[in-house]
């Protein structure tokens, strides 16, 4: 008598699992780009301008409010204003003198690319003098703990001894394209919700594989 030997087990369910967790990986990383890309909108719908002389620490409140990581960009919005980019001393003395760039178009984005503090102020020394400029404490991208609050640097609460007149400003900008006017974190959250279903599928999968099996 010719002996039957066992049937192969069919590859296209095994092809199937392997397909599944190429997706999860494939939205795991789409999930953490998107999470890394996210657009500030400075001052939310108050913009960039001088706040009031009852709130002048508008921006160092609104910093605090929000955690961002390297990867981000904060989005500038003004009228008849600019924005510089500065170190820690021209936060503190309202000068431009040494700053890396400025802007005066009325919408300009910066981009976070490294963590650590990152320093802006109006080109006009009366509105940075009158609490129109921000500090932002920047994270390392995998960056995963609970949203903490960094100790920043506390705005100036009066003129400086010494402070010198802004420099001229520049018309260009590195401007970053977004369909979004302030941060978007819910995509984040749809897109972790996603690979959990993906996964619960895949688990699944595996469960019938193994009660079917002869």
């Amino acid at each position: 008598m010719k002996k039957v030997g066992k049937a192969a087990a069919p590859a296209f369910p095994l092809l199937a699992a392997a397909a599944a967790m190429a997706v999860i990986m494939i939205i795991s990383n789409s999930a953490t780009t998107s999470e890394a890309a996210r657009v500030f909108k400075v001052g939310d719908d108050f913009g960039w301008q001088e706040p009031t002389s009852n709130n002048s620490q508008l921006y160092a409140q609104w910093a605090t409010t929000n955690r961002f990581q390297v990867g981000d960009s904060l989005l500038f919005e003004y009228k008849n204003d600019s924005v510089a980019e500065v170190d820690k001393w021209g936060y503190y003395h309202c000068n431009t003198s040494t700053a890396t760039a400025v802007f005066d178009n009325g919408r300009s984005s910066f981009k976070l690319e490294q963590p650590g503090p990152f320093y802006f102020i109006s080109g006009n020394f009366n509105h940075c003098n009158n609490g129109q400029l921000l500090v932002v404490e920047v994270m390392s991208m995998y960056h995963h703990e609970h949203p903490h609050h960094p100790s920043l640097p506390p705005q100036p609460a009066f003129p400086p001894a010494y402070a010198y007149p802004p420099q001229g400003s520049s018309s260009s900008s590195s401007m970053v394209p977004s369909s979004s006017e302030s941060h978007q974190p819910s995509s984040a959250v749809i897109m972790s919700v996603i690979v959990s279903c993906v996964t619960v599928v895949l688990i699944a999968t595996f469960v019938a594989l193994f009660l079917c099996a002869p």
